[in-house]
């Protein structure tokens, strides 16, 4: 069984919308974020989170942005690649989160795609004795800057292999970190993992590195099967 709360977390003057869905027996939790301005990284998201909870993880998908914060940028773009701000609001709902309540107990992880994943990067490493791992998908860890040398959780990058100027990226990203990691490289995915199968391996990636990691009953390495699959990062 699974509880779904729907949350609204203050922060600095404006109200997130959040939602917090509890397996039950969940002892992990992992806090999903998407960057702005990306067709439907929101959407890809919730599928992540669906198969996160299915290994018995629970979920809060963030929104960075407030509707009408989302509106206004979708006419100026001001605030996409602001991860900066993105960052702070992952630290205040994370502070909320540990502030009460069935999730306060639970083993923490971050999993970002877009510019979300340089935001909870970030946070990551501002936070480093409440995050235990982290997941970029699709990511842009390059706009963390200095902080990609701060983190200290476990993390692991997913890029699409037909992605090139994405993968160059981390693979600079991955190059700059010194805390453990993994760059994985799903065979025939583009920037938004649309090709069949491939948000389904990315996502499968995410569980077990996320199992690993947070403490969960479950707990397994990074699957040999899904590993083989992937050709060299």
């Amino acid at each position: 069984m699974v509880t779904r709360q729907q949350l609204e977390i203050a922060a600095r003057g404006v109200t997130l919308n959040a939602t917090l869905e509890l397996p039950g027996g969940a002892s992990a939790l992992v806090l999903l974020v998407h960057g702005c301005g990306e067709n439907h990284g929101g959407e890809r998201n919730r599928e992540v989170a669906a198969v996160l909870r299915r290994a018995g993880i629970a979920t809060l998908l963030l929104d960075l942005l407030t509707p009408e914060e989302e509106d206004s940028d979708r006419h100026m773009g001001h605030l996409r690649f602001n991860v900066g701000l993105f960052a702070r609001r992952i630290v205040r709902a994370t502070e909320y989160l540990l502030s009460g309540g069935d999730a306060c107990t639970a083993s923490l992880g971050y999993f970002g795609s877009g510019t979300g994943a340089a935001a909870a990067l970030i946070a990551a490493a501002q936070q480093d004795e409440c995050v235990s791992a982290v997941v970029a998908r699709g990511g842009r860890p390059d706009l963390a800057g200095a902080y990609l040398e701060l983190v200290t959780a476990p993390s692991l990058l997913i890029v699409g292999e037909r992605d090139a100027h994405v993968l160059e990226i981390n693979r600079e990203a991955y190059a700059r970190m010194r805390c453990t990691r993994e760059l994985a490289v799903i065979p025939r995915a583009s920037h938004h993992f649309e090709e069949p199968g491939t948000l389904a391996m990315a996502s499968e990636l995410a569980v077990a590195w996320f199992l690993s990691l947070l403490g969960a009953a479950n707990a397994r390495p990074l699957r040999d099967e899904v590993r083989a699959q992937l050709p060299p990062a």
